[in-house]
């Protein structure tokens, strides 16, 4: 009996002694050894990026000045699979605030096709979708800012096709009430389908629709877009129509017209800019509501002329220099917001 426990006990302990001079890297969460050939460690590494935006702006109607840390955003991104991906983002300065932005899964079922669950933007309207470092200007067309720009947790599937006719659409199903309301039921969801197009040579179009209820309202948006590259020039228009159910609020329309133009240098900068930009949007409401059940307004009407140039100093949208100014328009500047004045913007955007 003495001699057969002294044989369990070294078992035991050959076998404690097996699993613990494994490494890490060869076992799992089970403690059993992960067949390596079936898993190429170099594909399945995340990628690390982010974007730093460091601006000045100048308002001279007001005669101050400050200084912004717009964006400091870090995001993860890889697979867990081939077929299997996902992205964290966080902006740990949105003007001083840490938001967490992006966290989904993305399955790639079968070619063409992604199906995504989590937190994400919204896909809808072109220039809402851009990230901060491939913005063409340091600020944001009111389009994107003021009546989209929305992000949300729920599901969304996509097809691209690139054969004949290429094109690409996606729809998505949201809780409706943004990134901070995620313990609420819902008796109705936001809808969201964007298809882009692209007929021809150098023209891609791109069709939106969006439907949302952030209070007591239903809104639906409808956004279309053209934009266009050729020959170191870049071009492009969006137009948004925004109805409220009922009628209780007058439609708002929102417009966006750009165009850019690239000069490559032989040295210090690698290229140049020209930019120059109209932007417009009639009154807004983002859906609350008063105490006396009125719909006012959130956002007032206005108009706004952008000039600018941007400096790159490596590859485009990796370490630029953007100068704009922005020249507004209003019917009555005294309910002008004091960030939304004329203003000089000089901005430093560095991502990796």
């Amino acid at each position: 009996m003495k001699k057969r426990g002294l044989l369990l006990l070294f078992c035991f302990l050959f076998s404690s002694w097996s699993l613990i001079a494994q490494t890490p890297e060869e076992i799992n969460d089970d403690g059993k050894k992960i067949d390596k050939p079936k898993l190429e460690k170099s594909d399945y590494i995340p990628e690390i990026h982010g974007t730093v935006r460091a601006k000045y702006e100048y308002e001279p109607q007001i005669n101050k000045h400050r200084f912004q840390v717009r964006n400091a955003r870090i995001s993860f991104t890889g697979n867990v699979l081939p077929i299997v991906a996902y992205k964290l983002e966080v902006d740990l300065s949105d003007e001083g605030r840490m938001r967490m932005l992006d966290a989904y899964g993305r399955i790639f079922p079968v070619k063409g096709l992604d199906l995504t669950f989590g937190q994400t933007k919204i896909p809808f309207s072109t220039d809402n979708l851009r990230s901060p470092h491939n913005y063409f200007f340091a600020n944001r067309s009111f389009i994107a800012k003021q009546v989209t720009g929305f992000r949300d947790v729920g599901f969304m599937a996509g097809y691209e096709y690139k054969e004949v006719f290429p094109f690409h659409i996606t729809a998505g199903i949201f809780n409706g009430s943004g990134l901070l309301n995620q313990k609420d039921w819902h008796a109705e969801f936001s809808y969201a389908v964007r298809l882009v197009l692209k007929p021809v040579k150098w023209i891609n179009a791109a069709l939106n629709f969006q439907s949302i209820e952030p209070e007591k309202l239903r809104m639906n948006l409808y956004d279309v877009s053209l934009f266009s590259d050729f020959y170191g020039v870049h071009l492009e228009a969006e137009y948004l129509y925004k109805t409220y159910q009922g009628n209780v609020f007058v439609p708002t329309q929102a417009f966006s017209c750009f165009g850019v133009y690239d000069l490559h240098l032989p040295r210090v900068f690698r290229k140049i800019s020209f930019l120059v930009r109209y932007d417009m949007m009639t009154a807004n409401n983002r859906g609350y509501v008063t105490e006396a059940n009125d719909y006012i307004v959130d956002d007032i009407a206005r108009h706004r002329f952008t000039g600018g140039i941007t400096l790159s100093l490596g590859v485009p949208f990796q370490a630029d220099i953007r100068l704009n100014y922005e020249q507004y328009f209003y019917e009555d500047w005294h309910l002008a917001d004091e960030s939304q004045l004329n203003k000089l913007v000089a901005e430093l955007v560095v991502r990796f």
